[in-house]
């Protein structure tokens, strides 16, 4: 099977507007910023009922256009894109909903994304390929107006992992561009893993040697600005078992393994059979994982825990660690500077923030949330 390293990437659009205001002027702001769209809705539509629900949660409520039905114009040609399915955009307009802007209203207040969310949602059915770098798009936030989301077709709404990797992570890793984009964060941040980043290799980083040099994703040892939106986006959605696995292995030294097989990721321990540390080395823990990714974009994982003949587990031998880096400090300092920032440039508080994504990602019933748009009269 053919592995994809996948990443979300911000395109941060400059765009300078010169207005000319008379001090007699008495022109107005109209109430949206899409004058030109027909807000008439055709009841015997097949996709009445949908197009009525983005009209009253998103476009009346933020001012927010939802598209899911991908015009031409709001796609980057240089892509072999499809459509998103009406059933799965029904499905991630509604968590959407549920587990962002719920979320932020609940935590910062009903006004906040209606004054600094984004103002285009784009669902696209595929993924975007980079054929150069083998790297694949799910996510773009394009000058703090523009959010897409891709591979919305590969959607396994049974599959929380893929789900949350994908689809609400990238919900706040955009959202975090976003704001960032608005009011910059303290440059102290860049400081921390200076000299560490790599944005041409970094889909051939392992995940614990990344962790080691204090990021919490491979993708987060690209650059400063997706170290930063990948940090709070791993901060707020995964569950404390998820973080604190990324914090152990950040707290170990790495070692790589055998580099013809590319299937498998090597970290943190050396495994030496029958306890001889003479003997050759085998390259396998129980920190390893194997993973494979389908073309439709299913990921599989595989967890090995290395044994000897007779079923007895092989006794681990610590790698040095010679990064002379504290991956644990370097990835909570990360963590405090957005906390604080969040706090004092946006009044909202990350942990809280946290806490109600994590209720939430765990108590939801995607039948009843569908109902909001299935029975829609």
């Amino acid at each position: 099977m053919k592995k994809i390293q996948y990443y979300i990437s911000a395109l941060l659009l400059v765009a300078v507007a010169a207005m000319s205001l008379s001090s007699c002027s008495e022109d107005k702001l109209g109430p949206t910023i899409f004058p030109d769209v027909d807000e008439t809705l055709d009841p015997s539509s097949y996709t009445y009922k949908l197009d009525k629900f983005l009209k009253v949660n998103y476009l009346d409520k933020y001012n927010l256009t939802f598209l899911y039905k991908m015009p031409d114009i709001s796609t980057n040609m240089n892509y072999n894109l499809v459509p998103a399915t009406y059933e799965n955009s029904i499905d991630l307009a509604v968590l959407c909903k549920y587990l962002w802007f719920d979320v932020y209203d609940k935590v910062g207040g009903d006004d906040f994304l209606k004054n600094y969310g984004p103002r285009i949602i784009l669902l696209i059915g595929s993924p975007a390929y980079n054929p150069t770098s083998g790297t694949e798009i799910v996510g773009l936030a394009e000058g703090g107006i523009k959010v897409s989301l891709f591979k919305v077709n590969a959607m396994r709404i049974d599959n929380f992992e893929m789900m949350n990797e994908y689809y609400f992570k990238t919900m706040h890793h955009e959202f975090a561009h976003i704001l960032h984009q608005t009011k910059t964060y303290p440059n102290e941040f860049n400081t921390i893993s200076i000299g560490h980043y790599d944005s041409n290799n970094w889909q051939d980083r392992s995940e614990g040697q990344v962790a080691s040099l204090g990021f919490v994703t491979t993708y987060a040892s690209s650059e400063f600005r997706e170290d930063f939106a990948e940090t709070i986006a791993n901060f707020i959605v995964k569950t404390d078992a998820q973080w604190n696995r990324i914090l152990d292995l950040a707290s170990r030294g790495w070692a790589s393994g055998d580099e013809d097989d590319v299937t498998s990721e090597f970290y943190c321990y050396y495994y030496y059979p029958d306890n001889d540390p003479n003997a050759d080395i085998v390259y396998v823990s129980e920190y390893n994982v194997f993973t494979e990714v389908d073309e439709d974009g299913t990921i599989h994982k595989y967890w090995r825990l290395n044994k000897d003949k007779q079923g007895n587990r092989i006794v681990v031998y610590d790698v040095e660690d010679k990064d002379e880096i504290d991956g644990v400090e370097a990835i909570n300092t990360k963590v405090q500077i957005a906390r604080t920032w969040l706090k004092e440039a946006w009044g909202i508080d990350l942990d809280a923030l946290r806490e109600e994504v994590q209720y939430r990602q765990t108590h939801y019933d995607i039948n009843e949330l569908r109902k909001q748009v299935t029975e829609i009269q």
